[in-house]
């Protein structure tokens, strides 16, 4: 065969012994191996003459069995259409997509997506993607400012194209700066709550670029504009009712839109309003001082769950109306402790979070409480005695004070009749000397010795006497002389001769004898009645001077 050779020369220009090659090329070919396998018998010679020349002894390796054909592959198909396709974000060039893969992708598998785009208005699809894109997003670039454009994806696979995924609606190609956004007040997340006749006027912001454009809806459908005023700003959006009404009442959808961008939020408005009265009541039974009642709730709830009930009971004679019961919540009670021989009526007023209604429904029976056959006899109560001898709750207390200061001395008495109370000193009636002054008021005695002196001293007694007994309680009093305050040293000298110069200085009225004392002889003896200021020698180590109303001590020492 012709296309033997080639393979052996170009193995024989990387050898280093080329004439050997040359000598060994006459071999005879390899038998051609079987026909059904014709690439494996044309390839297999190429290695096997490689390997000859560096090892020309070794021996020709068997020749391989044929292999069993393979049964043919399974016909391709393509996968399902690719899930949910939308608009991640624009701007004035681009637009940017986002999808999920299709649902079954089959054995072939998926290679990859084409995304078409058309513009509104046309059938004429193109591919924006050269290669097949990957992942499930992509960016539509070098887009016109303005345009509307159809867009579609379809999954690609060695069986052909899915189905095709498009856009419900054409996208504007313009950029959106701010994404629309309800800011709704935490208030307004749970329900709101008003009452009948109140103003509402709720604020709900919001964020969008540029101006978005709100809309209001009630339940579902068209706002009453007579009823209800909205007034929208760029940032927020504000919803007035004058004066709430209950057919005001449900939910309130806030819709901002910007192109293609949209966010809703919704609040719920419920108006109450006191309830109505009880449909009807009734006496079930009446015995002993005990009444049943029974009630119906009432037809008008006021917009709200009722959360309880009041009875009263009015007396046919007074038909004043008292309360019995309140926020009670069963539909029958019973009415107890009502007083014999009167007859009764009742009522029960309906509650809810508004308050008690304005009317109340009425039992159109009366219940009578009957009376019994006992005869009442009031007990006999005796009148207490409240008569008491005299006795002393506070004696009194030894005192001491000094003369010319005033000083009191107190106690207390109980008795009934109010005791007479008589002040003694040292057994003495004191009487009305204007010296003391004597008061007693709610049982306090108290004696007041104005100005005492040297012979003010004492034991004082207080007598108190009444019809059935009298009672003594005594103290003593301890009158002080009042002392002349101590003589000091003004300043004292000492000469290098050991000569002692003091000079004395008081300012005791009281002082009657001055001695100056000198070796223990008496130098000088001054009698004053008036403050003093002395000047004396002394040549002594030692001196002291004394004083009719203290000590006034002078002490000196050698001081070189």
């Amino acid at each position: 065969m012709p296309s033997k050779p080639a393979p052996i020369k170009k193995a024989a220009k990387k050898e280093p012994a080329k004439k050997e090659e040359e000598a060994a090329a006459p071999e005879p070919a390899p038998e051609p191996a079987p026909e059904p396998a014709p690439a494996e018998a044309e390839a297999a010679p190429a290695p096997a003459e490689a390997e000859a020349a560096p090892a020309e002894e070794a021996p020709a390796p068997p020749a391989e069995e044929p292999k069993a054909p393979t049964p043919p592959p399974p016909a391709d198909e393509p996968t399902s259409v690719p899930l949910d396709l939308f608009v991640e974000d624009k701007n004035d060039t681009s637009v940017t997509i986002i999808w999920s893969q299709p649902e079954n992708i089959g054995p072939s598998g998926l290679d990859g997506y084409v995304i078409e785009v058309a513009k509104d208005g046309t059938d004429d699809w193109k591919a924006v993607n050269e290669d097949l894109q990957k992942s499930c997003r992509y960016i539509i670039k070098n887009q016109t400012t303005g345009d509307r454009l159809k867009i579609r994806v379809v999954a690609v696979n060695a069986g052909g194209r899915s189905p095709e995924l498009a856009l419900p609606e054409a996208v504007l190609v313009k950029e959106v700066a701010d994404r629309p956004k309800v800011r709704l007040p935490r208030f307004l997340r749970q329900r709101y709550v008003a009452y009948v006749g109140d103003k509402i006027n709720l604020t709900i912001p919001f964020t969008g670029k540029p101006k978005p454009v709100v809309s209001w809806t009630k339940n579902g459908g068209p706002l009453d504009t007579k009823r209800v005023n909205i007034r929208s700003t760029e940032r927020d959006s504000i919803l007035f009712i004058r004066a709430a009404e209950r057919e005001d009442s449900g939910v309130y959808e806030m819709s901002v839109k910007v192109e293609d961008f949209e966010d809703k939020a919704s609040l719920t408005l419920q108006i109450v309003e006191l309830p109505g009265p009880p449909a009807s009541v009734k006496i079930v039974d009446t015995w002993g001082f005990n009444v049943a009642l029974e009630w119906t709730p009432p037809t008008d709830n006021g917009n709200t769950e009722i959360t309880g009930y009041t009875i009263q009971k009015a007396d046919k004679k007074t038909g004043d109306w008292f309360t019995v019961l309140e926020h009670y919540h069963r539909l029958n009670a019973t009415i107890s402790d009502l007083i014999m021989g009167n007859t009764y009526k009742f009522r029960v007023f309906s509650e809810n979070k508004c308050g008690i209604s304005e009317g109340a429904a009425m039992t159109k029976e009366e219940a009578k409480i009957l009376k019994t056959g006992i005869d009442y006899k009031p007990p006999e109560y005796k009148e207490h005695d409240f008569s008491e001898a005299p006795k002393f709750t506070t004696a009194l207390s030894d005192r001491a004070t000094t003369v010319g200061y005033s000083t009191k001395l107190l106690c207390s008495v109980r008795g009934s009749p109010k005791p007479k109370i008589e002040w003694m000193k040292n057994q003495m009636i004191i009487g009305d000397d204007p010296k003391f002054r004597q008061i007693c008021v709610q049982g306090i005695c108290s004696l007041e010795i104005r100005k005492p002196g040297n012979f003010d001293g004492g034991v004082y007694t207080c007598r108190a006497k009444n019809d059935h007994g009298e009672a003594l309680v005594s103290c003593k009093l301890e009158v002080k002389r009042k002392f002349a305050p101590n003589c000091f040293i003004h300043h004292l000298l000492v000469s290098s001769s050991h000569l002692y110069l003091c000079f004395l200085f008081t300012f005791s009225l009281l002082i009657t004898f001055l001695f100056f004392f000198k070796q223990s002889q008496l130098l000088q003896m001054q009698t004053r009645n008036k403050p003093v200021f002395l000047q004396s020698q002394f040549s002594s180590r030692r001196n002291e001077a004394f004083a009719a109303s203290g000590r006034c001590w002078i002490r000196g020492r050698t001081c070189i």
